[in-house]
């Protein structure tokens, strides 16, 4: 993580709307939070929580060596994913099969950092067994919980967050706006609709009056901000009014704050057109974003075509109940958690809860079979990222087809279409879950659990045999003559059409190009390092024509490891270096790790011991910052004979001397380190440009788009992940007031001496 300012604060959506008031109530969760580690902020929906402890989460964030880190749960239905949930959040790689919880714990030792775990009190059980484990088992480790409900763990602070005040007639003044609130909130959120509104002298008392009315919940005072477009100020109460005494029997005061949020809810549901009512009950089987062709197979049909659908949606964002958001370059929708509650119930009014969740796996495992087919290609970083921002929704589909009689074999084929998605991704252990949930609730064996628990298998065996090399023997090219004897399998043929268009035969090719990976792996762990690279050469290319790069780098890093067992030294540094070469390796941190790994035992061998010590640094660095065990990593707690050998050569105090400069590197500054090269400067000038107010990262970013690189080409140039770069990109916006990047670009040259 490097301590840089951009990680400080991680998994933060960018926040579009302005905070408004809460200046004591901040103070006061400070304060708790430096008192004791375990805060939780409760309340009614819609009063709050997630925004405040957001909020604070930044404020507090130079304060932890190691950042805070948001955790989001209202996605999750089932309890067991709590600690997965956070293990992503975290960027923490299970490869183990061991418990999550207890990769967390080994994570989290010794680290400075507040997680922050956002909408718990559905999976409350879940959230307090592991607030309660990771307190136990470290100390600079802080949760700051959101619920509508304790976690009922000792030492547990609660902090009840308070509606937003509202003024009372006697109250108002010129300064009234100034000194409440609520009254801020609604001028600043019907101002983003209506330009110009302000609240003054002839609106105020209309105002306070309907922001009391609505309890000084938030979201009910922003569900009802975008109505002044259409209606006055003084209709707006007129019309709450008329509702008020409609649920409350004539007495408005004695409401309590969940009616009042149900109520303004109910209101902005009434105002909503019939079709978009409908759509609004649809939307709501979808549990993270959503982009419109995901809305319109999931609203399609039953009367509406797709034009309706994109009508519908667009009225909903107007009216505040979809919130629009750009990610991965298109345009994503979702639904606020009491939103979608909300959109639930109407849904199971109606009788469609089932029909509609169907289409939504209908829908998921039309995409999962898509992917799969463009994932061994030049597609396979979008196709990566793509899923990860429809995960929570997989979940959902999955969690459905294991829930409802007579879907569990659809659930099976889902879960085995996405091996590449658990296996590449380092989640094989949630996708074993799936699997074999799968089987447990009925699901037959089939041709596609097969050949999902085939691919697992193999990149189990290719990390275990990959390691048990590097922690050899010494040296490590010796091997017993037995072994000489062995046969040589031979391969799998390449599919043919495998160099086409077909989208069948790639997938094969897929599964080709691991078989020979993993035999070439065990030829070389058996001593046949020889026979080995005849298959890691074909296999790379076979990568290269596709334009593929995750199977390139094991096949690369088995290459070099073949080279390696063989004595050449140099010929297995120059492998590990083309590894690094490809974005996908500086971008997936233990992918980078084992490539750094490799190279710091063939530079060791080779006579580098000084650069040995450094990569091993930050090889060690790294596989810490995804929950790895760096002497684990290398052989089950041996040290491996590189490393002996670099010792030796080096000297103690002189080796750790660089490891620890190694450790100090950043990702970014390791692989230019390892590629021999120095960092290239961000621009062109020899002065570097007033940029305040942004962070360090922010302006690398800003003058990227300067140069006018799309976030896919941002992410490559500074080996980030793609929706990394989005996310910069939308924070940079909205902290300059800008809308368009040509006025980013602008900005940045003009203070660059540009122009």
């Amino acid at each position: 993580m490097g301590g840089s300012h951009e990680r400080r604060t991680c998994g933060f959506p960018a926040e579009l709307t302005s905070f408004v008031g809460r200046r004591d109530e901040s103070a006061d969760v400070r304060r708790l939070l430096s008192e004791g580690r375990l805060v939780t902020l409760t309340g009614p929906g819609g009063v709050g929580k997630t925004r405040l402890a957001s909020h604070v989460a930044k404020q507090v964030a130079r304060t932890f060596t190691h950042g805070v880190w948001l955790v989001q749960l209202a996605a999750l239905s089932d309890e067991a994913f709590v600690p997965h949930a956070v293990a992503d959040a975290l960027g923490v790689r299970n490869e183990t099969g061991r418990p999550a919880l207890d990769v967390l714990v080994e994570h989290l030792r010794g680290r400075a950092l507040l997680l922050v775990l956002d909408n718990c009190e559905h999976v409350l059980r879940s959230c307090a067994l592991l607030a309660q484990t990771l307190l136990a088992a470290t100390e600079g480790v802080r949760v700051l919980a959101t619920s509508r409900h304790r976690l009922g763990l000792a030492g547990e602070q609660l902090y009840v967050v308070p509606p937003l005040p509202a003024p009372g007639p006697e109250e108002l003044d010129a300064s009234a706006v100034e000194h409440y609130p609520a009254l801020r909130l609604f001028a600043d959120r019907a101002a983003a609709v209506v330009p110009g509104f302000i609240v003054g002298e002839g609106n105020q008392h209309a105002v306070a009056r309907l922001c009391r009315r609505l309890d000084g919940l938030p979201l009910a005072i922003e569900l009802a901000a975008v109505r002044v477009r259409a209606l006055g100020v003084e209709q707006l109460v007129a019309r709450l009014d008329d509702r008020y005494h409609l649920l409350t029997g004539g007495s408005p005061a004695s409401a309590p704050r969940h009616r009042t949020l149900r109520s303004a809810v109910d209101w902005s549901h009434e105002l909503c057109t019939p079709q978009e009512q409908l759509v609004w009950a649809w939307l709501s089987v979808f549990v993270g974003g959503f982009d419109l062709a995901a809305a319109e197979a999931v609203c399609g049909g039953e009367g509406l075509g797709a034009t309706d659908v994109l009508d519908a949606v667009a009225g909903l964002v107007d009216k505040s109940v979809l919130v629009r958001e750009e990610r991965g370059g298109q345009v994503r929708y979702r639904l606020l958690v009491s939103l979608r509650d909300y959109g639930l119930e109407k849904l199971a009014e109606i009788g469609e809860v089932t029909v509609t969740r169907r289409r939504h796996r209908d829908y998921f495992a039309r995409l999962a079979t898509a992917y799969e087919a463009g994932w061994f290609g030049p597609d396979q970083v979008l196709v990566t990222e793509r899923l990860r921002l429809d995960q929570d929704d997989f979940r959902a589909a999955l969690d459905f087809c294991l829930t409802t009689p007579g879907e569990a074999q659809a659930g099976l084929r889902l879960a085995a279409t996405l091996w590449f998605h658990w296996v590449a991704g380092g989640s094989w252990g949630e996708g074993r879950h799936w699997l074999d949930r799968a089987l447990r609730s009925g699901a037959r064996p089939d041709a596609a659990l097969t050949r999902a628990m085939w691919a697992g298998a193999l990149m189990s065996l290719v990390h275990t045999r990959s390691a048990a090399v590097l922690a050899g023997v010494d040296p490590p090219h010796r091997v017993p003559a037995a072994d000489a004897e062995l046969p040589v399998p031979a391969p799998p043929p390449i599919p043919t059409g495998a160099y086409g268009t077909d989208r069948a035969a790639t997938t094969d090719v897929g599964f080709v190009v691991l078989t020979r990976i993993e035999l070439a792996c065990t030829l070389v762990s058996r001593g046949r390092a020889g026979d080995a690279i005849g298959l890691c050469a074909e296999a790379v290319a076979v990568c290269e024509s596709h334009g593929e790069q995750w199977a390139r780098t094991w096949a690369l890093r088995t290459l070099g490891l073949a080279h390696w067992s063989l004595g050449a030294y140099d010929r297995a540094a120059e492998q590990a270096r083309a590894c690094l070469r490809l974005p996908y390796t500086g971008r997936q941190r233990a992918s980078l790790a084992r490539t750094l790994d490799l190279l710091a035992a063939a530079e060791a061998l080779a006579g580098r011991a000084e650069r040995a010590a450094v990569l091993r640094g930050a090889v060690d660095r790294v596989w810490q910052d995804i929950g790895g065990d760096p002497t684990r990593a290398r052989g089950a707690g041996r040290v491996s004979a590189a490393e002996r050998h670099a010792r030796r050569e080096l000297g103690e105090p002189a080796y750790n001397r660089a490891y620890r400069h190694g450790a100090a590197l950043s990702r970014n500054d390791a692989v230019a380190y390892a590629l021999g090269r120095p960092r290239r400067p961000t621009t062109g000038t020899s002065t570097s440009p007033d940029t305040r107010p942004l962070t360090r990262r922010e302006a690398e970013v800003a003058a990227l788009v300067a140069r006018g690189l799309t976030n896919r080409q941002i992410a490559e140039e500074l080996v980030i992940a793609q929706r990394t770069a989005e996310g910069h990109v939308e924070r940079i916006l909205v902290k300059l007031g800008f809308t368009k990047r040509s006025q980013l670009a602008t900005w940045f040259t003009a203070r660059a001496g540009g122009g």
